[in-house]
Parts: structure tokens; C-alpha cells; sequence
């Protein structure tokens, strides 16, 4: 870390606004934050480097003693205020009458944050860098037949194949979107039956009853990292995949 008063930057790339399905032009921000993300642990040994006679040890301690007081006076309903921000607890949902209770399946204790006039101060010291369009990371990186376990492209009618990658989830309107193989004809089969498993990074996908040939693996979703949903679906191609020789027990005999 360097000195409070030198130049800081807040670099950042631009990617489609979700939330606006009618304008397909508008974008929000996403900052380049660091990789790692600092603990008390890290700004004591800083506040030990700029100089401080205290011990490591020392620093750590007073840091953990004012979290752990903030905590507590929050617990106990206070509003605290740091140079940093103010916190206030808050109760959200709604609640039926004035006599009802609360309850959690309805209800979340939390906190309403406010930046301090400080900490509003500050920002306005930054300085911000365009980093252009952010790049659309979603991939298909490898799929695997789960029979034979082999990553060379070769599939088994009727079992599952494992599909790694990054943002590859299936979401959205299920008409739409799902897991397809697109013989060489340009024929689209769906995978009808339900995903073993569906998440960012793996699925795991029962292949159909596809006769012999080359297919292309087909992913359609609207899955997005931020939590929202794409505006429109996206679509991730894996070519090179085959089904060969389909032997007597409907599973591929590799050569």
C-alpha cells in the first residue's frame, strides 16, 4: 500500500445492463478490484510498516477489540458510527398488522450503511480509468464421457458426460435454453432429462439416444455471474464430438 495522498485509481470495465431488457446499448460498471481481498491481519501489518511503535501483535489486538465492540453495540441496537460509515439496524418484510411477530421466514434483521462525510470526501480523490468492454469469459472448456472417461470426444448414448467451464449454468426459460447436440445436418437434439448436476463451472448431462456421428454440444442460458439474468440467452458451442460403432449394448465401442 502506498501513502493516503498519493494518486488513487479506480479502473473498471463495462458490461451489458441486465435490468434493461428494451435498450440493448446501455451498460453498468464492473471495477477491476484486487485479487485479494484485505483482512485485519493485512492493514496491521500496514499500519505497522508506515511506522507505528506498537507491536504487530498489539495493533491486531486493538483492531479485533473495535470490531468486535462495533458488533456487540449493534447487537444491542446502537447506531455506530466510524469515519468510514454509519450503520443502523434495520428490519425488512412486511409485517401483516401492528401485533404481529417476527419471523424469520418473512423477516431479516440487517443494516442500513451510510458512508460518513469523510469517507464521501475521499472518493471524490479518485480517479477512474475505462477499461472498455468487459470480456466475455463463458466457455465450454472440456467434456468428459463419464462411461469411459475419456476427454477425447467420444459420447455414450443413454449415460452422462461431464461438462466443465466457467459460466456455463443452465437458466432461464427452459423452451429456450438448456443443453443441445447438433449433428452434422444441423439437427438439434435436447437433453430432456433432468441435469444430475447444474452449476457455473459443471454439468452433468444424460446424453440421448443419438445415432452415430459427429456433434457439436449446444449450451443456451441466461445465466449471468451477477446474479441477474442475461437479457438474452447466450449460446456456447464445443465441437468434435462423436458417437461411433454402436454395438450391440448401445454404448460406443472405441477404437
Amino acid at each position: 500500500m502506498e501513502n493516503f495522498e498519493q494518486d488513487h485509481y479506480w479502473q473498471f470495465f463495462l458490461r451489458d445492463n441486465p435490468l434493461t431488457k428494451d435498450d440493448t446499448n446501455d451498460c453498468i460498471a464492473e471495477i477491476a478490484t484486487a485479487p485479494k481481498t484485505l483482512r485485519a491481519e493485512d492493514i496491521a501489518k500496514e499500519i505497522k510498516r508506515r511506522g507505528s511503535e506498537l507491536e504487530y501483535e498489539t495493533i491486531l489486538s486493538v483492531i479485533s477489540q473495535h470490531n468486535r465492540l462495533i458488533i456487540e453495540y449493534i447487537l444491542d441496537s446502537h447506531s455506530v458510527m466510524t469515519d468510514i460509515c454509519q450503520m443502523t439496524p434495520r428490519i425488512t418484510g412486511l409485517f401483516a398488522s401492528s401485533e404481529a411477530q417476527f419471523d424469520a421466514k418473512i423477516h431479516k434483521l440487517t443494516l442500513d450503511i451510510v458512508l460518513s462525510a469523510g469517507m464521501r470526501e475521499s472518493l471524490k480523490k479518485v480517479k477512474t480509468t475505462n477499461l472498455g468492454p468487459k470480456r466475455d469469459v463463458a466457455r465450454i472448456g472440456l467434456v468428459t464421457d463419464t462411461v469411459t472417461g475419456l476427454t477425447t470426444g467420444t459420447i455414450t448414448p443413454n449415460d452422462d458426460i461431464r461438462i466443465d467451464g466457467d459460466r456455463i449454468k443452465i437458466v432461464g426459460d427452459e423452451n429456450t435454453t438448456g443443453v443441445f447436440f447438433i449433428a452434422e445436418d444441423g439437427t438439434a437434439t435436447k437433453v430432456t432429462r433432468r441435469l444430475t448436476q447444474n452449476d457455473p463451472k459443471t454439468i452433468l448431462a444424460r446424453v440421448p439416444a443419438l445415432t452415430a456421428g459427429r456433434y457439436t454440444l449446444r449450451i443456451v442460458t441466461n445465466y449471468s455471474h451477477g446474479g441477474t439474468l442475461l437479457k438474452e440467452p447466450r449460446t456456447l458451442e464445443y465441437p468434435g464430438l462423436s458417437v461411433i460403432n454402436i454395438g450391440d449394448d448401445d454404448r460406443p465401442v472405441i477404437e
